[in-house]
């Protein structure tokens, strides 16, 4: 099943509902810069780039606030979230659902639990089994890359018995989440991921200083 579409829509309905001048949980950014974010990665190439390419990163920090400068406003901040609603340009291989499956599906899921988990009070969605399912996939894909950082063995396991091994060391800890919660730690949001951790205090200890995510 393709996820990208509905999740697209949850995202942006979630913005819209938080208005502009809202917290996430990205840091430094309200809920304008997330939409100007998410508009600009697959509109402007040179921004997706700069994601990823660290000399980049200027230049999309600049284009990003810029453009969240200009939608903090009700009304200007609307067509924004609007724009990005309406998908990628006409050629973009973002319409490819592969390209637009890895581009996007994690990407999605995560910026819209970045505004929902930043209020004070909030509540896991009920995912549907299919999305939960494919977010495991797509999260066993690059585990490895977001606990890069990490002097650990990582084993990544679901209460409802699969476990994957993103890491191996002498000494591991395994998190313990559902796979939405999972994908939240392993991109950094671990003070608002609901898991637990299996493993000694001292390694425990040094997860939870270590540098994880993008």
């Amino acid at each position: 099943m393709h996820f990208v579409d509905p999740s697209r829509e949850v995202l942006a309905e979630t913005l819209l509902a938080a208005g502009p001048g809202s917290p996430t949980l990205c840091a430094g950014w309200q809920t304008e810069e997330l939409a100007a974010h998410l508009y600009l990665r697959e509109h402007r190439p040179v921004v997706a780039l700069g994601n990823v390419v660290k000399p980049l990163a200027g230049v999309s920090d600049r284009a990003v606030r810029k453009l969240a400068s200009k939608s903090r406003a009700a009304d200007t901040y609307a067509a924004l979230v609007r724009a990005f609603l309406a998908g990628p340009p006409r050629l973009s291989p973002l319409h490819l659902k592969p390209v637009a499956k890895a581009a996007n599906l994690i990407e999605y899921f995560v910026h819209t639990e970045d505004v929902r988990r930043a209020s004070s009070r909030w509540a896991p969605r009920a995912l549907d089994g299919n999305y939960s399912e494919a977010l495991w996939n797509e999260l066993v894909k690059r585990a490895a890359f977001l606990y890069r950082g990490v002097d650990l063995g990582i084993i990544l396991v679901r209460p409802d018995g699969p476990r994957h091994v993103a890491k191996r060391a002498p000494v591991s800890v395994a998190i313990v989440g559902e796979p939405g919660e999972l994908l939240m730690h392993a991109h950094g949001r671990t003070r608002h991921a609901l898991v637990t951790y299996e493993g000694q205090p001292d390694a425990v200890a040094l997860l939870e200083s270590a540098e994880i995510g993008l």
